[in-house]
């Protein structure tokens, strides 16, 4: 049978409008993925810190920047912010200034200026705008985590600001704590409102506002139904000194309850990170150390946690970072398990810095031991800040300090390899100024 031309021209426009709606199918089911870092640098008069923002591209890993973006984080020295399930809001944490230095506020600074939360709504094209700020209710806050059903925020203080309640939460002679401040985040607003202590009352009676953790915490990770405080001690020789204290956590109330088992030492003495992934809960020590004779290798000790909270070494126990990498500060699990990468900051003072590196280690899918992947280590950028997996889980990203600059790497899904992005001559992207945080928002479109 033969088509008349105007049959020939229906069926063509048929075909056509089936490509158009198979293309345009095809792309909805993609995921975007937008890349968002803070930063210490901004032009404005306020002193106020900057939020980088940039669209991933999925074919190649390139990153565009976001139209509107840097805006500023909401106060002075941003460091670590959280996106909350769902991409609807997000939470920076602006740690304030040091009175006497003018720099970031630190666990020894008096006075500290203007610490604040800042809550931004983020948009469908990932343009962020300003909400409101909510304030923690301890000293000198540092890390922030979220749940990961978006409902409960955690804030982690330097400084409780009563050391008669270090003593009413973790026992008779301690004489200083640090805390975490808990909020309830409405779905709705993003409002946060606190969450009221209701195991520890202050010596006066009332309702503490927060929950003491054993002093000098470093970091926090939220793990099943723990919450796990990483904390150094003060004047302990290399290897020793680090503990972790666990709290229960409802994931109904977002409360926190003492566990009968006291802070747990880890046999780590300058701990920097505390991450959970894949049922393993990892511990970064950054030990180059030499004591008389013995070496203090910095090292990734790997955990599982057991009734209570309790920390149970992993088989195969502590594992070496690269011995020509120095300064550990932030481990990544990737997302199907097989592999860990651990940020090597190096010499985080200088523009340049050849130790800055990512190390890559396998995973034994038995057992979670970790061994050295053969082709680690691989190059970032200086000083890298923090290390993240991109949506679609092909592409690795660094935000570094010391160049102000986001480095991009491809992730060999057979080996874990982690490559150059195609089609990018440098594999890097300016950013505005020294990175402090990244963190990464995936939606379907």
């Amino acid at each position: 049978m033969k088509f008349k031309k105007f049959g020939k021209a229906l069926l063509m426009s048929a075909l056509s409008a089936g490509a158009v709606l198979g293309v345009t199918s095809c792309v909805q089911s993609y995921t975007v993925g937008f890349l968002y870092v803070t930063g210490t640098v901004t032009s404005q008069t306020n002193g106020n810190g900057i939020i980088s923002g940039f669209k991933i591209d999925h074919n190649t890993g390139n990153l565009v920047n976001i139209n509107g973006l840097p805006v500023a984080s909401g106060g002075t020295f941003p460091g670590r912010a959280v996106l909350l399930s769902g991409s609807r809001f997000l939470y920076v944490l602006n740690r304030g200034t040091d009175p006497a230095t003018n720099g970031p506020c630190t666990a020894a600074t008096v006075g500290c200026k203007s610490p604040n939360i800042t809550q931004f709504a983020v948009g469908g094209n990932g343009i962020l705008t300003s909400q409101e700020t909510f304030f923690s209710q301890g000293l000198n806050p540092f890390r922030i985590i979220g749940d990961s059903t978006g409902t409960f925020i955690y804030v982690l203080d330097a400084v409780a600001p009563s050391t008669a309640s270090c003593s009413l939460a973790l026992g008779s002679g301690v004489t200083s704590c640090g805390d975490i401040t808990a909020f309830k985040v409405d779905q709705s607003t993003g409002r946060l409102t606190l969450v009221v202590n209701a195991q520890v009352t202050s010596a006066s009676g009332s309702a503490l506002p927060y929950f003491p953790v054993p002093a000098n915490p470093i970091d926090m990770v939220l793990s099943n139904s723990y919450i796990l405080t990483l904390s150094g001690t003060a004047g302990t020789t290399a290897g020793t000194g680090d503990v972790v204290f666990p709290y229960t956590y409802s994931a109904t109330s977002g409360q926190l309850t003492v566990n009968q088992n006291a802070a747990q030492p880890i046999n780590a003495g300058a701990g920097t990170a505390i991450v959970a992934a894949t049922g393993t809960v990892y511990v970064l020590d950054n030990e180059p150390l030499t004591v008389g004779n013995v070496v203090y290798q910095s090292q990734i000790l790997p955990f599982t946690v057991g009734t209570g909270g309790a920390l149970q070494a992993q088989t195969g126990g502590a594992v070496t970072d690269d011995p020509n990498q120095t300064n550990p500060i932030m481990l990544l699990a990737e997302s199907k398990g097989k592999w860990v990468y651990i940020a090597n900051q190096g010499n985080n003072t200088a523009s340049t810095n050849a130790t800055s590196g990512i190390v890559g280690k396998i995973v034994d899918p038995a057992t979670k031991e970790l061994t050295v992947m053969p082709d680690s280590p691989f190059t970032s950028g200086a000083g890298p800040q923090c290390l993240l997996e991109d949506p679609s889980n092909q592409f690795i990203y660094t935000a570094n300090y010391n160049d102000s600059t986001l480095t991009g790497k491809s992730l060999d899904q057979n080996s874990g390899d982690l490559r150059p992005l195609p089609g990018k001559a440098n594999r890097t992207f300016p950013l505005t100024g020294p990175a402090a945080w990244c963190l990464v928002d995936g939606r379907t479109s």
